[in-house]
């Protein structure tokens, strides 16, 4: 049987919105090993594996952050012998089965190594999740909407905004709010970067997933996300964002960074 795995991170989360994500995986019917990460200091979800066959929960107070959280789990999933993993946030939720198209695509085309599905918001509206490399002032210029005038151009084409809504296409950056890994990529590439607390280790991951393999947007199911945009309201989660950006472009380069011009002049030609 092929063996799926899946894991969610958390820290002092909603429970009735956490309910709501383990109520869809389990009216999949897909058997999913599922790993519940609780960063909280008091193990408050540890009676949520009563609720859905399969669940591992694992107490990590110290609260290492969310990569080395997911790849705590992603270790594990490889040595019980997973062949896909889901990473999935505890805001996430859906109405059909989404886990069976995603793997049967990934399963058909082995030069894929990490897809993301459609990311809806709760009114069904679009989240414009796959991105472009990012150059360090369209970070800035995304968190201010400004200049005003030029910004709904920027976003457009930063966003892929203007790509047909049901292509599936090669995006050298997904979202890490639900992501499908083939763990086979996962060991040669490796997993998240133990750098990055919390923002930009999916970035960084998809960037080094895109230099070996396929990084899919895969429109052909949805998900919806509760999306927080925490640092857009909390200054402490902004200050970790700022640390995460620096993190990421001291590593790939601020304003020299000759594969960034030729992925996305490359990624554009799929328009």
């Amino acid at each position: 049987m092929l063996q799926i795995s899946a894991s969610i991170v958390l820290y002092k989360n909603d429970l009735k919105v956490l309910l709501n994500l383990l109520k869809s995986i389990k009216a999949t019917n897909v058997h999913i090993r599922l790993y519940l990460i609780d960063n909280s200091p008091t193990p408050e979800f540890k009676d949520i594996i009563n609720y859905i066959e399969n669940i591992i929960y694992i107490h990590n107070p110290s609260n290492p952050g969310f990569g080395v959280a997911h790849n705590t789990a992603i270790s594990k999933a490889i040595s019980m012998g997973s062949e896909y993993h889901f990473i999935i946030n505890p805001d996430i939720y859906f109405d059909n089965d989404v886990i069976t198209p995603m793997i049967n695509y990934m399963q058909k085309h082995e030069d894929v190594g990490m897809m993301m599905p459609e990311v809806l918001f709760s009114d069904g509206s679009i989240q414009f999740l796959p991105k472009l490399l990012p150059r360090p002032f369209w970070i800035i210029k995304r968190k201010l909407k400004m200049p005003r005038k030029s910004y709904d151009t920027f976003i457009n084409k930063y966003e892929l905004r203007e790509m047909p809504k049901d292509r599936i296409y090669n995006a050298p950056i997904l979202s890490g709010c639900f992501t499908l890994l083939n763990l086979r990529a996962i060991e040669d590439v490796g997993g998240y970067d133990d750098k990055y607390f919390m923002y930009f280790e999916d970035f960084d991951l998809s960037r080094r997933m895109h230099q070996k393999y396929k990084t899919i947007y895969f429109p052909n199911v949805s998900v919806y996300h509760g999306y927080a945009s925490g640092a857009n309201k909390s200054f402490k989660l902004f200050k970790i964002f700022i640390v995460s950006a620096i993190t990421y472009f001291n590593k790939w380069g601020w304003f020299f960074d000759k594969e960034r011009k030729a992925i996305n002049k490359k990624v554009l030609t799929q328009l």
